[in-house]
């Protein structure tokens, strides 16, 4: 969501390398009990507490699936909300062990700051949202507005990018701080706000009146949000990286919350594979043989967890899009387990 321009520099500044904080990460994680994800303010959908500050979205479940092929218990998690300046640091002071917050993933980042990418959650881009009594029906019609942008991000990037290669004026209204964005938007200090699409979903969907709120059809950029850890410690990263692989498996094998149990007895080799009823993929990660089974068991596939924080149905209302697995046009992928 948010991407830090001065990323590069502020990790240099804070003396951050690939190997800051390093290895045995599943040793420390099992000896404190619970997994501390790294997780935003509170974006509806993607990682927000409820009244009784119990956290949930799609990218708090990516935690949880973590937390579940470990402990077999969803719930030993703990969060960590993080501003987009505060995220990359505190991965890398070892505040937290996996960064789960709507963060896109880039060249700069991948390579520069000490952290790997895991896989891609959502695959986002950034856009724009209006006031539908403006009349505005498409970007180009945002010559000269006034735009609502947080500063120190790629969001600006890419919006002073659109406009320079559109060959239209704007004014740039920044803030410092995401809610200090989007009051601004709902004040009327601006004409325009803009982040990425899902995020802008996620905000109207807290609006008193969403339906006073119009996003535009273009999309400006690509941008592939992921969790994040610590370069340095392999085992840490083939345990991160196969959770998100086994939320994807267990969709296309339509293995689900509710029939694995049932499942345990298919006689699909694949499905055996990664419920661990044939062979033993989790040794060699640290975990048992089970720990696919104790994800699905908990938190479903990913198919369910989207639909569950983001889909049609929900406020947020997002359609998969991008987000349908392969073999339904999208682009997301596991790789086997075999």
């Amino acid at each position: 969501m948010q991407k830090t321009l001065l990323s590069i520099a502020v990790a240099a500044s804070l003396g951050l390398s690939a190997t800051a904080v390093n290895a045995a990460t599943l040793d420390d994680v099992k000896a404190k009990g619970f997994v501390q994800c790294g997780v935003t303010g509170g974006v509806p959908g993607f990682s927000a507490p409820d009244a009784n500050n119990n956290w949930a979205g799609l990218e708090v479940d990516f935690c949880r699936a973590v937390a579940a092929a470990i402990f077999d218990d969803a719930d030993a998690v703990r969060y960590t909300p993080l501003t987009s300046q505060e995220r990359f640091a505190a991965l890398s002071a070892g505040e937290i062990d996996i960064l789960s917050r709507t963060t896109t993933w880039t060249m700069s980042r991948d390579t520069d700051l000490g952290i790997s990418f895991i896989g891609t959650m959502y695959y986002d881009g950034q856009g724009f949202m209006v006031r539908k009594a403006d009349g505005i029906a498409s970007a180009a019609d945002l010559s000269g507005a006034a735009i609502c942008i947080e500063s120190g991000t790629t969001t600006e990037l890419n919006a002073a990018d659109y406009f320079e290669t559109n060959g239209l004026d704007y004014s740039p209204v920044v803030f410092t701080d995401q809610d200090e964005v989007v009051k601004a938007f709902e004040d009327g200090r601006c004409d325009v706000y803009t982040t990425d699409a899902s995020a802008l979903a996620a905000e109207r969907s807290k609006f008193s009146n969403p339906d006073d709120y119009a996003i535009l059809p273009e999309i400006i950029s690509k941008e592939p949000l992921g969790p994040v850890i610590r370069q340095g410690d392999e085992q840490w990263r083939s345990i991160t990286r196969w959770t998100y692989f086994a939320l994807l498996e267990a969709e296309e094998q339509g293995v689900t919350q509710a029939n694995v149990d049932e499942m345990l007895g298919s006689d699909n080799p694949v499905i055996k594979r990664l419920l661990g009823v044939e062979g033993d993929f989790g040794t060699p990660i640290g975990l048992t043989a089970d720990w696919a089974y104790r994800i699905v068991k908990h938190i479903g596939n990913y198919g369910e967890s989207y639909d569950r924080h983001v889909g049609p149905a929900t406020p947020i209302g997002l359609e998969r899009g991008l987000n349908a697995l392969w073999k339904d046009g999208g682009l997301q992928y596991a790789m086997p387990i075999r």
